[in-house]
């Protein structure tokens, strides 16, 4: 069956908009610069000012940001590094391509790592935590790092879900020691290809990130170690620029919609909802609920017209290439009972109440011991 409400569609963007970006491309086309360039700078000072970031630097994609990030922190051989179970694969991939060991932890009920719990999976080895800011939810920073601190190692956060999020009027990615960003097409601010950042207050380590992605160059033939190209393409960094005037106003409206999710759902006792979707550490990138009927609603929601997704429907450490023998209860179960409803700001506050409508024509199967 065909969705009649799809789960994303990026041909949404208003036809102004697609101008715009047409008129970008034509503009860039004429110059004749593809690589560097004002337009990178330009994308640059616009985070900087947007996220309040001493430094950013921009580069090719949000895995690479991962990457970077853990090599200009020194991490590799024999080091460890603490990441929660669920997340995307990037976060372990990119520990794993560095050279060090990924240690998985279980996450909380909201699927962000479980605080209680960090002492149990620190050694005389780890040299690095990646908290993963999922869904969009920001984690408890102050906590965290004082946890981290404490223990005289790194934070990288994985802000690729996060962008646009503040925790005590301080952006994601700058609690820490290095922030990551993807913009990916689907995120809330999304390139229409490949691109990410990062971003710190350290001036150090800001150089030393703009030397590792550009071959380990100082200067132009002047290379000073390994490095790799993780540039962001001309392009890309034009394209970010034009979406990024729009982005305060869809965040906007993505607030205003999970507010008609919330109103329409919170009575229903069968599902879970979000948590802080209000505040200011949740971009709502995802509007990830719960429940233990997930394959049958998510049928359901199909036959009539509505497309979901699920992040994500694997715990990191139960994909072979990361097997963990360890067990992760609450990660495990998150994988069997998420399910990511449409969010986007191309929605209508009709069409969202139409997929609550849904979900709410939807009569589980529930035990009658479950009922009382």
């Amino acid at each position: 069956m065909k969705s009649k409400i799809p789960f994303l569609d990026l041909k949404q963007f208003p036809d102004h908009l697609k101008d715009e970006l047409k008129e970008k491309f034509s503009e860039l086309l004429d110059k004749g610069v593809f690589s560097g360039s004002e337009e990178v700078i330009r994308f640059e000072q616009k985070l900087s000012q947007l996220l309040g970031a001493p430094f950013v630097i921009s580069c090719s994609n949000g895995t690479d940001a991962l990457e970077l990030a853990l090599r200009a922190l020194g991490i590799g051989q024999n080091d460890e590094v603490i990441i929660p179970a669920m997340s995307w694969v990037s976060t372990a991939e990119a520990v794993i391509l560095v050279g060090a060991k990924p240690i998985f932890i279980d996450t909380d009920t909201s699927g962000l790592i479980d605080l209680e719990i960090l002492d149990l999976s620190f050694t005389s080895k780890t040299k690095a935590i990646i908290p993963v800011h999922l869904y969009g939810k920001m984690v408890n920073m102050k906590k965290l790092v004082k946890w981290a601190e404490s223990k005289g190692i790194f934070v990288i956060e994985d802000a690729a879900q996060a962008f646009g999020t503040f925790q005590i009027g301080i952006s994601a990615g700058l609690h820490g020691d290095i922030g990551c960003f993807s913009f990916y097409p689907s995120k809330n601010l999304g390139a229409l290809g490949e691109a990410g950042a990062l971003i710190t207050k350290d001036a150090k380590l800001a150089e030393k990130l703009k030397i590792l992605r550009n071959h380990g160059q100082e200067v132009r033939d002047h290379h000073v170690t390994i490095g790799r190209n993780a540039r962001i393409d001309t392009i890309q960094a034009g394209f970010l620029n034009v979406i990024l005037n729009y982005f305060k106003e869809w965040q906007s409206t993505r607030k205003s919609l999970s507010k008609i999710y919330v109103d329409n759902l919170k009575n229903i006792d069968w599902i879970k909802l979000p948590d802080g979707t209000d505040l200011s550490d949740h971009n709502l990138h995802l509007f990830v609920i719960r429940t233990k009927f997930r394959n049958e609603l998510r049928e359901h929601m199909f036959q009539n017209g509505v497309e979901t997704s699920i992040h994500y429907p694997t715990a990191i450490p139960q994909l072979s290439p990361y097997h963990s023998k360890k067990e992760f209860p609450e990660s495990e179960t998150l994988a069997k009972e998420v399910i990511s409803l449409p969010m986007n700001p191309f929605l209508s506050e009709e069409t969202v109440k139409k997929i609550c409508e849904v979900i709410k024509s939807y009569k589980p199967d529930i035990p009658f011991a479950e009922k009382n």
